[in-house]
């Protein structure tokens, strides 16, 4: 999985060199809001996604796109750490979505959740 995040993102990149940066600002706020639960992934400084049972949603890219709004806040318990104080979680967030392109545009709230929510979902896979 995050193999495959890399690829996208430096597929993503590219593009947007290529064709010059796309703002995500101009978008229509009319995109309803959606609550999705899943695995919230923070491997690295300013990257982050949730990964449900509909797929990736990408909330930040280091030097790139970044969803407003707040991440979730996980107790210690709640939280595996991976890379020093970066890891993963289990989450709910309520937020905007593009479909197109995966981008989460906007969080409205971001509930952490416990981890065995997640493991006992057999639509996701647990990160490593």
């Amino acid at each position: 999985m995050t193999k495959l995040f890399f690829i996208i993102v430096g597929v993503l990149l590219l593009t947007s060199i290529s064709f010059g940066e796309v703002s995500l600002s101009n978008r229509p706020r009319d995109v309803k809001l959606e609550t999705r639960c899943g695995w919230f992934s923070n491997p690295t400084p300013g990257n982050a996604w949730l990964v449900d049972r509909d797929g990736e949603w990408l909330i930040g890219i280091q030097g790139g796109h970044q969803s407003e709004g707040d991440w979730p806040v996980f107790k210690k318990k709640e939280w595996v750490r991976v890379n020093n104080n970066y890891g993963y979680g289990c989450a709910c967030i309520k937020m905007r979505v593009d479909h197109e392109t995966s981008y989460v545009l906007e969080i409205k709230s971001a509930t952490a959740r416990p981890l065995s929510a997640c493991r006992k979902d057999r639509s996701l896979k647990e990160p490593k």
